[in-house]
């Protein structure tokens, strides 16, 4: 699992995410961004965030170092903001944290990102089917002059809708995805390489071992997936599922 922490203090909300995220300080003296199991988007968009995190760390891409923060009731008691204190109320027990970059900065349109990485990137959301990478929210910071990935939670939207266990991998497989809004879509001539690189390594082990960071506490029931490692189970053969089939989920550019 992921490294657990305490948060200490909560320092100040970040305004821009429509999830209301907020910057807290912990007992092992990080400081975080903190992503609220109480924010509309709810246990699930956790999930996601540290399994495509994860993975993309794997791959080898750049993504800040996540753990779990465990909040207590007395933080929220001293909250003045009454958005804040509410989310925080209904945020107590193990939350998400994403370690704060100093002096980072969003991405732009003249921010130089090597060709191949971004091709990566790509392939990534696209595999993952995340629709958040776009111009309206870029979901990239620069940092030390190196890209680095964040804000996954809208990725894998399988299981938002899976029902009866498992469900049917195989639509999830062959969706495509659509690249057209992708802040990376200049480079899609190379994302065929990029899937000849990085689907090799994408494997049942891989895919467990990534699942394994997610603390037991967010993987929420569902008819007969009944315990945590049920549930973990079912997102290895969905992405399982959608790797090793025809990959026509692959991005495309569309003919003139």
């Amino acid at each position: 699992m992921i490294p657990q922490v305490r948060a200490t203090r909560y320092v100040t909300p970040l305004r821009e995410g429509g999830s209301l995220p907020g910057i807290v300080e912990a007992d092992d003296f990080g400081t975080y961004v903190m992503k609220f199991r109480g924010a509309g988007q709810g246990l699930k968009a956790l999930v996601a965030e540290v399994v495509v995190a994860e993975l993309a760390r794997r791959l080898g891409l750049r993504v800040p170092d996540l753990v779990a923060i465990t909040l207590t009731d007395e933080i929220g008691k001293y909250e003045a903001d009454e958005e804040v204190q509410d989310l925080l109320n209904a945020s107590v027990g193990l939350n998400l944290g994403v370690d704060f970059l100093p002096g980072s900065f969003g991405w732009d349109a003249q921010a130089a990102v090597d060709a191949d990485e971004a091709a990566k990137v790509l392939w990534l959301d696209a595999y993952t089917a995340n629709v958040d990478r776009s111009w309206r929210n870029p979901n990239v910071l620069i940092w030390h002059r190196q890209l680095w990935l964040i804000d996954h939670g809208a990725s894998l939207y399988f299981h938002h809708g899976w029902t009866r266990g498992a469900g049917a991998p195989e639509r999830f497989a062959a969706q495509p995805y659509d690249a057209a809004d992708h802040i990376m879509s200049a480079h899609l001539d190379l994302v065929p390489d990029a899937d000849h690189e990085l689907a090799p390594l994408v494997d049942r082990e891989l895919l467990t071992d990534v699942v394994s960071a997610v603390p037991d506490e967010w993987l929420e029931p569902v008819a007969e997936l009944t315990t945590p490692d049920a549930v973990r189970a079912a997102y290895v053969r969905y992405l399982l599922a959608r790797i090793e089939g025809s990959r026509s989920w692959l991005p495309r550019r569309q003919a003139a």
